[in-house]
């Protein structure tokens, strides 16, 4: 009899993992899959906030992509955002990374400095950026008459909204600093040891080296630089509203109006999939090719018998 309790035992799933868990899968079913099988459902439908529902099948997404010019200004507005910040913003945070890594007095306080703007929230950060950029009143126009310049109208000049979102938008690249420096520290210091007595000269070990070991995280910061530009909002929109004529009009912004201006909440949700189905292409891309230069720890590129 005890021989077969302890049989029995073994046979008896542990459920305690499961338990362990459970919060996580209920908050992602409750808060993840299911509105976003919901938000499908709703693509599919005429879905006004008040009046009757109707099922309408791929017709939001036809519209969308054959009758709809704003979809395409705005998805054009969100692409070009996303190819001037998603390199400015790696750039920027590679370069005060390495500097906020050497070893001198008052580091540490320069590390928060920098970090800081990260965590404030967006409205908090609109308001600033607001004051900056005041054509009549603003620091950045001051600053500008003092030099002699004449300052344009940052928010009232389509040649020169989109780049004011980007500042803004910049000014919060704390988090991704923070990852690089991480990962700048994580690089054993006797690779550079070894290439300062073979006599290679320091932009060679930046090349050969820093950024090799770093790629993983260059890497992550891409891709998440990438899906922030693409679901760029509140900045452009408590900033501009979307304008001057449409020039900082976001994809982002157009779901919003859509969903909660225009109360058509199947053609936001359809949109909203179409996002995120073209956030997904661009990622899945970046790590199909990102095999040719992405170098993880331990990993042998390249084959041989030799």
């Amino acid at each position: 009899m005890p021989n077969a309790r302890r049989f029995s035992s073994r046979r008896r799933p542990n459920l305690a993992p499961w338990l362990f868990i459970s919060p996580w899968i209920i908050g992602f079913l409750a808060f993840t899959l299911g509105p976003m099988v919901f938000s499908l459902v709703m693509s599919l439908h005429d879905w006004p906030v008040v009046g009757e529902r109707r099922f309408v099948g791929l017709d939001n997404y036809r519209v969308m992509l054959t009758q709809d010019p704003k979809f395409w200004q705005s998805l054009g507005v969100t692409v070009k955002f996303a190819a001037i910040f998603v390199p400015l913003n790696i750039l920027l945070s590679f370069l005060l990374a390495v500097l906020l890594n050497v070893k001198v007095r008052g580091t540490a306080l320069f590390r928060t400095a920098f970090y800081l703007p990260s965590i404030i929230s967006g409205v908090a950060l609109v308001m600033i950026w607001k004051w900056i950029y005041s054509k009549d009143y603003g620091l950045l126009n001051y600053g500008l008459s003092v030099l002699g310049v004449d300052g344009p109208n940052w928010l009232g000049d389509p040649n020169w909204s989109i780049l004011s979102i980007i500042i803004a938008s910049l000014w919060g690249l704390g988090g991704t600093m923070l990852i690089l420096l991480a990962g700048l520290q994580s690089i054993p210091k006797e690779l550079y040891e070894a290439a300062r007595i073979s006599g290679v000269p320091a932009w060679a070990q930046t090349v050969y080296i820093t950024l090799p070991m770093l790629s993983p995280m260059l890497l992550f910061t891409f891709i998440t630089s990438l899906i922030s530009a693409f679901q760029q909002l509140t900045i452009a929109l408590l900033l501009t509203k979307g304008g001057p004529l449409n020039s900082t009009y976001f994809f982002a912004m157009y779901i919003y109006d859509n969903a909660f201006k225009f109360h058509d909440m199947g053609y936001a949700a359809a949109m909203s999939w179409v996002m995120f189905l073209i956030i997904l292409t661009l990622s899945m891309l970046v790590l199909k090719y990102s095999a040719a230069w992405v170098h993880y720890e331990g990993e042998v590129k390249g084959g041989g018998n030799g």
